[in-house]
């Protein structure tokens, strides 16, 4: 091991720091994963307490000439409120998620793979926070959602809010490293 001058350390010294600290692109990775996440839950959270704010009992708001509309609205399912009588089991998946994403970033070495797993951790508990602790009571909240396309009522599209983006963007990113053989290590397979 060495200092940041390149000097080597002592054995006493090593002991004395305690773990050897993450190689330079696994911290990065990381620290992008987690600030990822984090902006993903601040987003999906401040929009939701706006819409409750501004959305409750008002007539939807129509925005870029109809093609979206702010439309508030409480989902106890997934989308297309799937699930809607077991809601108390979406907070366990989202265990289980918190649980992969914590496993895959312990070989975590690639930004652009730490942005997409931010992406899914943010977006998972942005909405594990509302089914968690919102109305109607603790696992069994309702998840706030507020974006329509092209329709006012979700008859197009099922009505979603910045944590559902967050997760698929976060997916859709992991698909497209995939496909384009970007590995989490940082690494690359030849021929893609």
């Amino acid at each position: 091991m060495q200092t940041v001058g390149g000097a080597a350390l002592s054995a006493e010294t090593e002991e004395a720091v305690g773990e050897r600290p993450a190689p330079p692109a696994r911290r990065r990775a990381v620290w992008i994963l987690l600030a990822t996440a984090a902006v993903s839950v601040l987003v999906d959270q401040s929009t939701k307490q706006l819409a409750l704010s501004y959305l409750e009992d008002s007539e939807p708001v129509r925005l870029l000439g109809g093609a979206v509309y702010l439309s508030l609205t409480r989902n106890s399912g997934a989308a297309f409120s799937l699930g809607s009588d077991y809601t108390f089991v979406f907070p366990l998946i989202t265990c289980g998620v918190i649980a992969w994403i914590v496993w895959m970033a312990l070989r975590l070495r690639s930004v652009p793979w730490g942005v997409a797993l931010g992406l899914v951790l943010g977006g998972a508990l942005g909405n594990a926070a509302d089914r968690v602790f919102r109305a109607p009571s603790p696992f069994q909240g309702h998840v706030v959602d507020m974006v329509s396309l092209f329709d006012p009522h979700g008859q197009v599209w099922p009505i979603f809010n910045a944590a559902d983006s967050s997760l698929v963007c976060g997916v859709v990113l992991a698909i497209a490293l995939e496909f384009t053989g970007r590995q989490r290590d940082g690494t690359r397979v030849k021929g893609k």
